[in-house]
């Protein structure tokens, strides 16, 4: 059997085709595990959240933030030239790297509770990161072998994906109630219990044989997975805006309470005048709290709302058409918010970009799934999930050193949307040449 395909028979670990279905799939105990994992990283998550941001001004937090984002690009420069290929070599190699990035996970939650006061704790945090990518790596690389047919991919990455986003907010906040009593270290002690429990679950995980070795390079490789490529390149504009938009809101909606603006000298008078007359009006002209929770709302709702439907779409489109449909989403979300402003302006953009971001997620994940060589998922992952992550913290990173108003950003995305969706339509007309190897 050639290594490249699946094998002939059942993928999902069903058995014969007569034989009974088991109660609990192979499916079904990766979902279990992957939702102890995120539940877990959210706790930790928790227990080194506070400084970062909140903690201090916007613009001292500036620095910070572009430090942070420094952070989370470092990790993919371990994963993508050494876990990817590791995953892809060792026989069973997917199974055992979900078993050592969930054991590693708990050994470092341990060093996290001892050192969250010192600067141990960075480091520590880098490796919980470089751990927790190669562990998504890992987990994208073996769904294809515990789900039955090619159509249902996004489907199977959907239901991941759902979990990850109710699992994950549980656990921080299952560990922000407890740092409540025992600060940050209680909150990452919650995370170590979540990595013991999903190190137990993910022995349950089949070990799967792939292929001794990668059959294929990325640069080897015809027409057929050069789609692949023009799907990554949608995806990477999308994951900047993400991150563009992302600390474009951080930034803009932060504010204090409501209140009137007195800079201007009528309006210091009144707000004089008001004062001794004992009339509260503190505050400041920028966007209230409110507003931010508005559009926190509206963006989480994008998100689930892109994972839940994402497989209905996948029903009557294929992946690529979803890719297309997600970029011309941008385009015309970015323009309703340049044109109408405000906060409604504002929630409508953080909603496009959340489900655009969402759906595009779960079917990339499905194109690669399906048309890349099965022995080469784990290389395939990690490279495009180090592109993703650096743009996505190149994206953030503009609106941390340049102040721009939401209408400005808003406007930005549309035209890098507009552009990016002229490319993903010319690319996908190009016919391959005759010479062109892979086209058969």
């Amino acid at each position: 059997m050639n290594v490249d395909e699946p094998p002939p028979t059942d993928r999902s670990g069903a058995g014969s085709r007569g034989a009974p279905k088991p109660l609990v799939t192979p499916f079904m105990r990766l979902a279990r595990l992957h939702a102890m994992s995120a539940a877990a990283d959210g706790a930790i998550a928790a227990a080194f959240a506070g400084s970062i941001f909140f903690a201090i001004s916007p613009e001292e937090s500036r620095g910070r933030v572009a430090l942070a984002l420094l952070l989370t690009m470092a990790p993919f420069a371990v994963v993508t030239p050494l876990i990817g290929p590791a995953i892809d070599r060792i026989n069973g190699g997917r199974r055992m790297m979900i078993i050592v990035t969930t054991i590693g996970r708990a050994v470092l939650a341990i060093l996290i509770i001892q050192h969250v006061d010192t600067l141990l704790l960075f480091p520590e945090i880098f490796g919980v990161l470089v751990l927790q990518k190669g562990y998504s790596v890992a987990k994208s690389a073996v769904v294809p072998r515990l789900v039955a047919r090619d159509e249902d991919f996004v489907r199977a990455n959907s239901r991941l994906a759902l979990i990850s986003a109710l699992a994950g907010p549980l656990g921080a906040a299952l560990a922000g109630f407890f740092s409540i009593f025992g600060g940050p270290a209680a909150a990452a002690a919650v995370g170590l219990v979540g990595f013991v429990l999903a190190t137990l679950l993910a022995f349950g995980i089949p070990s799967l044989v792939v292929a001794a070795a990668p059959v294929e390079t990325l640069g080897r490789v015809g027409w057929k997975y050069r789609k692949i490529l023009l799907g990554a390149t949608a995806m990477m504009v999308v994951r900047g805006i993400v991150g563009f938009v992302t600390m474009l809101l951080m930034f803009e909606l932060r504010g204090g309470k409501d209140g009137l603006d007195v800079s201007t000298d009528g309006a210091a008078l009144g707000a004089a005048t008001a004062t001794v007359r004992g009339i509260d009006i503190t505050g400041d002209p920028r966007a209230p709290v409110w507003h931010f929770v508005v559009v926190a709302a509206v963006a989480v709702t994008g998100t689930l709302s892109g994972v839940r439907f994402a497989p209905n779409l996948r029903r009557w489109l294929a992946e690529e058409q979803m890719l297309l449909g997600i970029l011309s989403l941008l385009v015309f979300g970015s323009l309703f918010a340049v044109l109408s402003g405000g906060l409604f302006g504002t929630a409508i953009l953080a909603g496009a970009v959340t489900a655009a971001a969402s759906i595009g997620k779960l079917a990339f994940d499905a194109l690669v799934q399906r048309d890349a060589p099965v022995a080469n998922y784990g290389r395939f992952f990690a490279r495009f999930e180090a592109r993703f992550q650096l743009a996505f913290a190149f994206g953030a990173m503009v609106p941390v050193i340049v102040r721009l108003s939401v209408s400005i950003g808003a406007g930005v995305v549309a035209v890098l949307t507009s552009a990016a969706l002229l490319v993903y339509i010319v690319g996908s007309n190009r016919r391959p040449r005759p010479d062109q190897p892979g086209i058969a």
